[in-house]
């Protein structure tokens, strides 16, 4: 071991604090006289010297004696881990006689060392044999007075002697561990943006310069989360790699030299390697993780005996490890490989690479491991790089696309300029631009198209047209310029004979489909509804899952322009024909599962919607995706709203916001925050309504109400945030200014009934009897011919309330009680008890009022369980109101179904254990809930109970 310097204070690690509260705990119960042993384990780089920082940091701030050592593999001699922690000792006092005496008596009596105060022993893997021997006898003693022993460990390095020793002290409990965990995405953005976690009390001095603004920083601090597995040190390694998405694993990122300069720890375990076992290091490097022995062997010229010796030594410094399959091997982290790889020398590179080539061409191997090696050796005589790197790419090209990108190019860039090979370089131009926007660089995408049709040398056949003005187009999408792309599709579509020709070229059904795709985006669905029906009947020749997603798109469109009867056949065939293929085959084309998805929930196939939508990834990689992960979250924020999981749909709105922020969807940014604003005045009530409204309404001033179809589902969404906490003037309000007027020409008309129904409400609300009259004669014309349940009970709904303001309550309390059906058969618990709750008046009314009151129960019990306080305030309220002026009646209105159940069989004269017995109740937890109602009556007897029962009815 070596002596390490004190280190200065206000460096405690990020997101640490349950671990830095027993470190604190420890300190302070050496300070009142007692000691102990302190285990700091986990894997290299998770925080281990800096937790042991903070308790030498602690101990310091108290006056405490400190003393700290460090240990290096094979450079400490026997016993010298103590002597160096005297050396670097603060408050220790000093030992007795010669130093070396002082040490051998140590070995004999521990205690005797050990007078007071903190030492802290880093890496004590790294141990010689003699001073792994004395750290077991001090482990194993009794801890004498205020000492505190702390061990900072790798356990899979640390000598099982050790590890026994400590593992038996702490089922004692003689040893406290800590054991920090992987790191989440919210500490790593803390950690990313300099500043201290959320709810963290203690600045740190962590200096890694955000990459992002903050609407994108948390998305990516997840992303590089994920990728360094939570570990602190290879976090930092990624950001100073300049880590990106689309090239991990296959790159650390795009600055070697920046991951060079952080990786200096991991340099010097490298370096401390035998030159076998570096050479061994540097063949596996080439190859890539996971590998095989026996080809490391064959890389590296070192023979399987030798290379089986130094893969060994590879274990035990915990480099590289088991991989999944029998006899491979993996490094311990990617980012391990990558710094090996770039600590090798070119020639050595070089030759391996030449070596891996020979190995992977002779077995076989698959076209993208040729290509792997092949690019490092453009310009070698005999190679045909680009044909190599071609198949190398396309094989890789759908779960690779920036890896593919780059082979494209490196082809394009070696292919002979010969004129022969013009319609293979067309190809491969074109099969770039595509790998372009799929890894999220659609700006290059866009430039190579504009060169490939504007070089009259390309001499593009009609196919090839075609697909780059797709390409041109598709780039124009992901860019946000949704006029340009419409026209650079207009103009292909000029092209095609009219009617389109039958079957349609599979080109031209990719055109057809990014026709779709940009209509959808614009919410313009209803202008491309001709075209696509005509493609889709006309595809028949084309791939299947080109075929599946023109006809989910016409679909869509279909539902859009409230054409269910065509619509809901097809959406139903495209599911049949999407379950049963597996997923790689139906996430192939992203946009499917999601324009799927958004269709079912437009037709109240709620549960088919949260399947497919749930069924496709959860983070996109690259912008090109994001679009279409915009679609499918937004979808999923709503289905789980309706179906009453609020909380997780307040926090799917959230990452919709960020992400449609971060890619300039103000539209979409808008519709989330409406999602949310719902969201939270169902979740938390009238009494945060004002503060959730302020939210979208700070999002309308970006997309004006009426712009879009993302802006009018917004404004429906906020007009029912209002109405919902009781703001009927402004509901009304926000509807006739945002969707176009009375008829809401606006609306789709698959939700035009709710938002007539929702206005009708508000205008009754406001004393327009006649008005809302009229507005629910208007929905309840719309929703005859859709044939949607959940529309239909909005509907009966509006209706049920002009009924019971007429005082007509017995029709009120049977709609009222329709339409509550018919929410919960659709799986939307929320709305359902808030129906139950609205029409319990009419029914107190109707059927008296332990009906009604049987009914709020019911809703109390539903929005209780979904988290819905909206709906328990407006429970509470009217058993109130039911309960009128009288005070017992009000009491007993507020008595749960079971406390009310065990009251009246009571009241009746049974004992407690036959109420147990009827109710398969025990007899205690009857007694406890009679004790609840006497409590809540004010009565103390079962004879003033039956009294007060009798009196109220």
């Amino acid at each position: 071991m070596t002596a390490v310097p004190v280190p200065e204070t206000g460096g405690l690690p990020v997101a640490r604090e349950a671990e830095l509260a027993r470190l604190a705990h420890l300190v302070e119960a050496l300070g009142n006289g007692r000691g102990s042993v302190v285990e700091i384990t986990g894997e290299p780089g998770i925080g281990k010297t800096r937790l042991a920082t903070a308790l030498v940091d602690l101990a310091a701030r108290r006056g405490l004696p400190v003393a700290r050592a460090h240990a290096m593999r094979g450079g400490a001699t026997p016993l010298q881990v103590f002597r160096d922690a005297f050396e670097a000792r603060r408050g220790f006092p000093r030992p007795t006689g010669v130093g070396g005496r002082v040490f051998a008596e140590f070995r004999d009596r521990p205690a005797r060392w050990a007078a007071g105060g903190v030492l802290v022993l880093d890496d004590v893997h790294g141990c010689d044999p003699v001073s792994t021997a004395a750290l077991v006898r001090l482990v194993r003693s009794v801890v004498p007075g205020p000492f505190v022993l702390a061990l900072a460990h790798r356990p899979r390095q640390t000598p099982p002697e050790l590890r026994e020793a400590l593992e038996d002290g702490v089922r004692a409990g003689t040893v406290t561990r800590i054991e920090p965990g992987p790191l989440d995405a919210e500490a790593a953005a803390a950690l990313l943006a300099g500043r201290p976690a959320p709810e963290s009390p203690t600045p740190h001095a962590h200096e890694l310069a955000p990459p992002h603004e903050p609407a994108a920083l948390r998305e990516f601090a997840g992303q590089v989360c994920a990728a360094a597995e939570g570990n602190p040190f290879l976090l930092r390694l990624l950001v100073a790699a300049d880590w990106r998405p689309g090239h991990w694993p296959d790159r650390p990122g795009t600055d070697i030299d920046g991951l060079l300069r952080e990786a200096k720890p991991l340099i010097a375990e490298l370096d401390a390697l035998t030159p076998p076992a570096a050479t061994a290091m540097a063949a596996a490097a080439v190859l890539g993780s996971p590998f095989r022995p026996q080809d490391v062997a064959q890389v590296s010229g070192l023979g399987l005996d030798a290379t089986l010796d130094v893969l060994a030594e590879l274990e035990r410094a915990d480099l590289v490890r088991p991989a999944d399959w029998s006899g491979g091997l993996r490094f311990r982290h990617p980012v391990i490989g990558h710094v090996a790889y770039e600590r090798a020398g070119s020639s050595v590179r070089l030759r391996a690479h030449h070596r891996a080539l020979d190995l992977v061409t002779a077995r076989g191997g698959r076209a993208a491991e040729r290509a792997r090696h092949a690019e490092h050796l453009l310009g070698t005589e005999g190679l045909d790089a680009p044909r190599t790197l071609a198949e190398g790419a396309a094989e890789i090209a759908a779960r690779a696309p920036a890896t593919a990108a780059r082979w494209f190019r490196l082809a394009l860039e070696t292919m002979p300029g010969r004129a022969g090979d013009r319609a293979a370089r067309t190809a491969l131009e074109l099969a770039c631009c595509r790998a372009l926007i799929a890894s999220g660089q659609p700006e290059e995408a866009r430039a190579h198209a504009h060169e490939l049709l504007g070089d009259p040398r390309a001499e593009l056949t009609d196919s090839q047209t075609l697909q780059a003005h797709t390409v041109w187009a598709d780039a124009e999408r992901q860019l946000g310029r949704y006029k340009e792309a419409t026209a650079v599709v207009g103009a292909a579509l000029g092209l095609l004979p009219r009617p389109l020709p039958d079957p349609l070229p599979p080109e031209a059904v990719r055109l057809a489909i990014e026709y779709g795709l940009i209509h959808v985006v614009r919410g313009t669905h209803e202008q491309a509804r001709t075209l696509l029906r005509e493609a889709a009947r006309a595809a028949g020749g084309a791939d299947r899952a080109d075929r599946i997603v023109l006809r989910v798109l016409s679909a869509l469109c279909a539902t859009h322009a409230g054409d269910l009867d065509e619509a809901g056949p097809e959406i139903t065939d495209c599911a049949r024909l999407l379950d049963a293929l597996p997923d790689p085959i139906a996430g192939r084309t992203p946009e499917t599962l999601a324009l799927l998805g958004c269709a079912e929930l437009y037709l109240e196939r709620f549960a088919d919607a949260a399947r497919h939508l749930g069924r496709g990834p959860d983070t996109a990689d690259s912008d090109a995706g994001r679009p279409i992960l915009m679609h499918r979250l937004l979808a999923l924020a709503m289905v789980e709203q309706w179906t009453g999981r609020l909380e997780a749909s307040e926090r799917r709105a959230r990452q919709v916001e960020t992400l449609a922020g971060a890619i300039g969807a103000d539209g979409a940014v808008t519709l989330a925050r409406a999602m949310r604003t719902t969201a939270l005045v169902w979740s938390r009530g009238r009494g945060h309504a004002a503060e959730a409204v302020a939210l979208v309404e700070e999002a309308t001033t970006v997309t004006p109400p009426g712009q879009s179809w993302w802006a009018t589902s917004a404004t429906g969404l906020l007009a029912q945030a209002r109405l919902l906490a009781g703001d009927a003037a402004g509901c009304r309000r926000t509807l006739l200014e945002g969707v176009g007027g009375e008829r809401l020409p606006l609306v789709r008309p698959f939700s035009r009934p709710f938002l007539l129904a929702l206005l009708a409400t508000a205008t009754l609300e406001c004393g327009d009897r006649d008005r809302a009259h009229h507005l629910v004669q208007a929905a309840e014309v719309e929703v005859g011919g859709l044939g949607l349940p959940v529309q239909e009970a909005y509907v009966h709904e509006a209706r049920a309330r002009l009924h019971a303001a007429d005082g007509e309550h017995d029709a009120a309390a049977k709609l009222f009680a329709l339409a509550a059906r018919a929410f919960r058969a659709a799986d939307m618990p929320v709305q359902y008890a808030w129906t139950l709750a609205t029409g319990a008046p009419s029914c107190a009314e109707a059927e008296g009022p332990t009906e009604a009151l049987r009914q709020l129960d019911v809703a109390g019990t539903v929005a209780r369980s979904y988290g819905a306080s909206l709906v328990s305030e407006r429970v509470d309220g009217l058993r109130a109101e039911l309960a009128g002026n009288d005070p017992a009646a009000h009491a007993l209105a507020m008595l749960s179904d079971r406390e009310r159940e065990i009251a009246e069989l009571a009241a009746e004269g049974l004992r407690t254990r036959d109420i147990a017995e009827r109710l398969f109740l025990s007899p205690r937890t009857v007694e406890t809930h009679l004790f609840r109602v006497y409590r809540k009556l004010g009565v103390s007897s079962r004879l003033a109970l039956s009294t007060l029962l009798r009196r109220t009815g």
